[in-house]
């Protein structure tokens, strides 16, 4: 078995695929990439036994065969390498060997057929979604999604596919984001709970993608299919927990103010507010918000005003900085609305332009109590 490859399209491309494997795996098979080769085409692929992507590469080459090669081993080497042909050749004596411009590299492989092999979709539906779609969805809720083993649906984004829509949801049950495109629609409806960690990969390398990504999915796996890239992933079983419930309905507060100059006023203020709470306060009363923070234990308080339009009556409200602090932080409009009715009740957060046509992003921060 043997083949020749460019060194840098190479490396890009396991890089790529490295993103799955784990730092310690029970299985020491998982530390390796599969190369399955079939002439010109080399597939390789990496696995952590939840989630597998596979890569088909262009290679030269009139031979055929299987074997895993060391992850972490292959790509130290190959990041060293200037752009070049680089050639492998499988020995007889269980080693690999990597003939560069300057020099010969052996490694020891293992038997391709130890590899777990990847899951097959039975009865798979499937919608077409654009890459830099999806990977703004995923970008702009997963960092509300919840990091609590004992309520592992949670750890996850929940996709809702509709002839109307594509939603897609994200909450720890502190703070919840739902993203909405009305501009993209499957053919049936549809609801499965994805994992962090394949979307996160997705995210990498979909953002900015003008490619169509192909989802297909059943009861217990999604396949993702790009370019010349496939991942395929276990869902997170369970039912996710019906958050339009929690979304309130009538909310005759409402406040919409510059989102960078209320962004920045949040994040100097919270550096004052107490380090377990990270409580700070916002008082509204007419055209003036009032955000404050204080810390008792070190005597540390900070007030600003700031001028903002407002409708509805006086309030006062207490909320979680942290989580005000990655909601502005995750918009990208110039003005945002908070809407609240009581100051026990959930606020949402929307932005008032900067969308696409057809999206929609609605953040909710569920208050804190407020010390008087």
């Amino acid at each position: 078995m043997k083949f020749i490859v460019s060194s840098s399209y190479l490396l890009k491309q396991l890089q790529v695929l490295g993103g799955v494997i784990n730092n310690s795996n029970t299985l020491p098979i998982l530390d390796n990439f599969l190369f399955e080769l079939n002439n010109n085409k080399l597939t390789v692929s990496a696995s952590d036994l939840e989630t597998t992507m596979s890569a088909v590469l262009e290679v030269d080459s009139e031979s055929e065969g299987n074997v895993a090669v060391p992850a972490k081993l292959l790509l130290d080497t190959l990041k060293t390498f200037p752009e070049q042909p680089l050639t492998f050749v499988i020995e007889n004596n269980n080693t690999i060997e990597i003939s560069s411009n300057h020099g010969k590299y052996a490694l020891a492989y293992a038997d391709g057929a130890e590899f777990p092999n990847s899951v097959e979709l039975a009865d798979a539906s499937s919608t077409t979604i654009l890459g830099d779609i999806l990977a703004t969805a995923i970008s702009k809720t997963i960092f509300a999604s919840g990091n609590d083993d004992l309520r592992p649906v949670m750890s996850g984004i929940f996709f809702q596919f509709s002839p109307e829509n594509l939603t897609f949801v994200a909450t720890d049950a502190h703070k919840l984001v739902k993203y909405q495109r009305n501009d993209v629609t499957a053919s049936q409806v549809a609801e499965f709970i994805m994992p962090k960690k394949p979307l996160n990969l997705l995210k990498g390398i979909l953002a900015g993608s003008e490619s169509d990504v192909t989802i297909d999915y059943n009861e217990s796996n999604a396949k993702f299919t790009f370019d010349n890239i496939e991942l395929v992933c276990r869902l997170i079983d369970g039912k996710y927990p019906n958050y339009e419930a929690v979304i309130p309905k009538e909310n005759p507060n409402k406040l919409t103010i510059d989102r960078s100059q209320f962004f920045g006023s949040v994040r100097r203020v919270s550096i004052f507010s107490n380090k377990t709470t990270h409580q700070i306060r916002l008082k509204i009363a007419g055209a003036e918000l009032n955000i404050s923070a204080e810390d008792i234990d070190y005597s540390n308080k900070a007030e600003e005003r700031l001028t903002c339009d407002y409708q509805g009556d006086d309030m006062e409200i207490g909320f979680n900085s942290r989580f005000l602090n990655e909601m502005l932080n995750n918009l990208a409009s110039d003005n945002v609305s908070l809407e609240m009715s009581l100051p026990n009740r959930a606020g949402i957060l929307t932005p008032v332009d900067g969308l696409d046509e057809g999206e929609h992003v609605t953040m909710l921060v569920m208050p804190v109590m407020l010390n008087n």
